[in-house]
């Protein structure tokens, strides 16, 4: 039986951990648990983000991340860490902005795998994309190497996933399956 008590954990990863998965961090906790949160829930949540790759570990976001949240009026103080083996235990989901970032968690997710000897009470390693109303399969395109724009369709993005996120995850709790 599934304890409904319980904050569902996610997880937000994109390649360096300074774009893409600190905003869906920032505009899934605005949008669900800031203080006047537009998605109602009976679930409570608890999240993070972090990179495949730890060269920007330690580091805030991008200035146009943040410069992109605080025009919406979002705050975000988070700085960018990588993805642990660790964090395959102590997360429900771990969400993945594009197809070559799936590829990179489950690497790691693999070698948990290995290690434990199966996959049971490990993380689910799904797609962002895969919540949005535009169908399963939306990735998040990296706007780190082109213009505020990419920032923009970004955040667009995450408020989107964020409604189906919530949505997905209250559907499964009453199922019992999350």
């Amino acid at each position: 039986m599934t304890d409904t008590s319980k904050p569902v954990s996610v997880l937000f990863v994109c390649l360096g951990n300074i774009c893409r998965s600190p905003m869906a961090e920032a505009v899934f906790n605005h949008l669900a648990l800031g203080p006047t949160p537009t998605l109602s829930s009976s679930v409570t949540f608890r999240t993070d983000s972090a990179g495949t790759l730890a060269m920007h570990a330690g580091d805030l976001s991008d200035p146009r991340t943040r410069a992109t949240l605080s025009a919406h009026k979002i705050p975000y103080t988070g700085r960018a860490r990588k993805i642990t083996e660790a964090d395959f235990e102590d997360f429900d989901l771990i969400l993945g902005m594009d197809g070559m970032n799936i590829a990179n968690i489950n690497k790691v997710r693999r070698k948990v795998v290995e290690r434990k000897g199966g996959d049971e009470g490990l993380a689910r390693v799904m797609l962002f994309g895969d919540f949005s109303d535009r169908g399963k399969g939306e990735e998040v395109v990296d706007p780190y190497y082109g213009g505020d724009e990419g920032f923009e369709r970004c955040y667009e993005q995450m408020g989107r996933f964020s409604r189906g996120l919530v949505k997905g995850v209250e559907k499964e709790r009453a199922e019992g399956k999350l």
